[in-house]
This record gives structure tokens, C-alpha cells and sequence, in this order.
């Protein structure tokens, strides 16, 4: 015999998996698994822009899951970067600060080989790094664009293919990620050439995904929406003067409106963030 049990039973009890708001103020903890617990003490993996932001979130979670860290970002971000080694290095975890800029490929090599020569075989590469900027596609120049593609593009294809070919050359496969963005699926007005270079990223991470599975190495990307990071700062700055509303309104109205819980995202959500892992059945 058919029956239905209502949904309120299920939510109480499992109360591990209901969904909280916490405020954006809270710093979230994560407990950290006993060294004999991890399948590998010496697995090792490249953040890059993770001196702030998500990519930092990333760092600082992927060193309480066990993971050495080489924490990448811009010359002028290397002071933050020290920070987060520092941080990391308080964990009892081991980490380095290298600056790169992702666009140049033979930065990216020198990053990966440094990494590889100080912390070991490369594990796991998060293609994090990334800019934004609000301008109506009529004024976008064609440096405007270039640059966009540059680092969020070409970026994530230097940090995957150098990856890699690293990993190819270790064996025993990895794990590839990039940042893509909700934008990757739905394009916002005045974030036409930001837009383009995510949807370029997610297409880009399928193929890779494609053509590395036979190296088992594995390839995705994280979406994240609207986050509270100096990026998103900017926008909502750059949105408002456009609209000729003060700074902080424009995320505000987003939040409210377009997120389900009703707050804007913390850094620590994208890291938390559970994907969809099914050896490619499943392709978003």
C-alpha cells in the first residue's frame, strides 16, 4: 500500500540537514579530521587569488580538511597572503605565499613548481582568481573586454592545463576546479563581458572534465552567487551609481529579492558548498 509521510516529519527528524541563516558577523568552525583519518597527511593544493574572498575561505578549508596549502594571489595582495599562511600554518598544517598573475602562463608554471618543490605532489588546483567590473555594453571597450578574458578565461586555462600536466606526469590523477559563477547560467545587465567569461569557464570545465577522465582526474566548477567580498562590494558600488542609489542598496535589494534565504552569501558558504560528484553522469 501506497503512503506519504509529510515532509515536516523528515525535516525534524534530521535536523543535522536543515538549512540555517547564520549571520554574515560569524565566523564558521569546522572540526578537524584525526590525522589517521586522512587517506593521504601529505595531499597538497594551489588556491589561487586566496589572499581574501572566497579564495581565502577556500584555503582556510581545504587546511582544516587536511590539505597543505600554497596560497596565490597578485604582487600587490602578497602581504594579505602571508596572512592566510599564517593562519593556515597556526592549524599545524603547512603552507606557502607565491605570488602570480594567472594570465601570464609562465607565472602559473613557476607557481605550480614552486609548490611541488616546497610542499609536494600536487593534489588539487582551485582556479579561483578573477575580476569583475560594471559597464554597459555599449561603452566596453575592446582593452575592457581583453582584459576580462584574460584573467577569468585564460586564467583558469593556464592553471588547468599546467595543473594538469603535472598531475599527468605524478599519476595517480587530482582534481581541477574553477570558479564560474551564477552568471554563468543566467547573464545580470551591465555585467555582459563578466557574464561571457563565466559561461566561457563553464564550458571550458565540461571539456576539460571530458578529455582529463582518462587521467582520473576529475574537473568542476562552483557557481557562487551573490557573496559579501570586496568584489561584490564593488559592483553593488559601481549598480548603484548607475541607479543613483547609495552603496550597500543595490545588494541589498538583490539579497531580498533574489535569494531564497533571504541574506546575502559569506565566503565560508562557497567553500561549504556540496557539488555534484557522479564520475560525469551529471553535467550543470
Amino acid at each position: 500500500m501506497a503512503f506519504r509521510i509529510p515532509a515536516r516529519t523528515f525535516w525534524r527528524a534530521s535536523p543535522k540537514n536543515a538549512v540555517t541563516a547564520p549571520m554574515p558577523s560569524l565566523v564558521r568552525k569546522y572540526a578537524m579530521p584525526a590525522p589517521e583519518q586522512l587517506p593521504n597527511k601529505n595531499r597538497t593544493a594551489i588556491v589561487t587569488g586566496s589572499a581574501r574572498g572566497i579564495g581565502k575561505a577556500i584555503a582556510l578549508r581545504l587546511a582544516q580538511d587536511g590539505y597543505d596549502i600554497c596560497v596565490n594571489d597578485i604582487p600587490a595582495n602578497l602581504s594579505g597572503a602571508d596572512a592566510v599562511v599564517k593562519e593556515i600554518q597556526s592549524m599545524g598544517r603547512s603552507a606557502i605565499a607565491v605570488a602570480a598573475d594567472v594570465s601570464n602562463l609562465s607565472e602559473v608554471q613557476k607557481l605550480i613548481e614552486r609548490s611541488v618543490t616546497e610542499l609536494g605532489p600536487l593534489n588539487t588546483m582551485v582556479a579561483n582568481a578573477g575580476i569583475a567590473q560594471v559597464k554597459a555594453l555599449l561603452d566596453l571597450t575592446e582593452q575592457d573586454l581583453k582584459r576580462m578574458f584574460e584573467i577569468n578565461v585564460f586564467g583558469v586555462f593556464n592553471c588547468y592545463t599546467t595543473a594538469a600536466r603535472q598531475m599527468i606526469k605524478q599519476g595517480g590523477g587530482g582534481k581541477l576546479l574553477g570558479a564560474a559563477s551564477i552568471v554563468a547560467f543566467k547573464p545580470f545587465a551591465l555585467l555582459s563581458h563578466y557574464s561571457a567569461s563565466k559561461w566561457a569557464v563553464r564550458g571550458m570545465t565540461q571539456a576539460f572534465a571530458m578529455e582529463m577522465a582518462e587521467h582520473n582526474i576529475t574537473v568542476n566548477a562552483y557557481a557562487p552567487g551573490i557573496v559579501g567580498t570586496a568584489m561584490w562590494d564593488l559592483i553593488d558600488e559601481e549598480l548603484g551609481k548607475k541607479k543613483g542609489v547609495k552603496k550597500g542598496d543595490t545588494i541589498k535589494k538583490y539579497s531580498s529579492e533574489l535569494i531564497a534565504l533571504g541574506r546575502t552569501s559569506v565566503p565560508e558558504d562557497v567553500s561549504s558548498t556540496t557539488i555534484v560528484i557522479d564520475g560525469g553522469i551529471i553535467f550543470t
